[in-house]
């Protein structure tokens, strides 16, 4: 499987009006080559039916990505897991996997980044790189320096935090990002539309 350009994370409780289907639906129709399932709240069994809707409505070839859960991504029929930068060790997971699910992992340093990129995640996100309420007071942004920092490593690096409008998304691509991810700005599929069309004109014209 190919690592996705363009990641929405999922944050239904901030959906408002939308349902999830129709949400998942909409991201599709919008052009996003990936969701990943992030609801932390929510036991095994809710977690797995939210899960199963999204794959129905997020249908391949877009990927649908587990946080942290390969049990739930492989019972979803779901393409990947995404570790949190404290979760599962990166080697641990793959040798559990093989190549069966694209395996992803949260970093904050440069160093997360190589750690990941030697254990066989097939990507990594990358942030915040800017400034975003999810991490305020937690995270410093990172900068767009050492985000091209990271890049270099030679994993495919997804620019995360503030990564917000076309303008940004492009700045990432330009310092060698393999693509984007993020939360808000997916909530309006309008605004996720435009970022995907951003990331591709950049990655189709380098």
């Amino acid at each position: 499987m190919n690592v996705p350009r363009v990641l929405a994370v999922s944050a239904r409780r901030a959906l408002g009006d939308s349902t999830w289907s129709a949400w998942c639906a909409e991201l599709a129709r919008a052009g996003v080559d990936a969701l990943q399932v992030r609801e932390k709240d929510l036991d095994d069994r809710a977690l797995l039916d939210l899960t199963r809707r999204a794959r129905l409505a997020f249908s391949r070839p877009r990927l649908l990505i587990v946080n942290g859960r390969m049990d739930v991504a492989r019972a979803a029929a779901a393409d990947g897991v995404h570790l949190p930068a404290s979760g599962l060790p990166t080697r641990a997971v793959r040798r559990t996997v093989g190549k069966s699910l694209l395996v992803g992992r949260s970093t904050h340093v440069v160093d997360e980044v190589r750690r990941a990129a030697d254990e066989g995640a097939d990507y990594v996100l990358f942030g915040p790189v800017h400034s975003t309420p999810s991490k305020a007071g937690r995270l410093e942004p990172r900068g767009v320096s050492l985000l091209a920092e990271a890049v270099r490593i030679g994993v495919a690096v997804l620019a995360v935090g503030g990564i917000d409008e076309p303008g940004r998304a492009l700045e990432a691509i330009g310092v060698g990002a393999h693509g984007v991810a993020g939360i808000r700005a997916f909530l309006d599929p309008t605004r996720a539309a435009a970022l995907v069309a951003a990331v591709q004109g950049a990655t189709n014209n380098p």
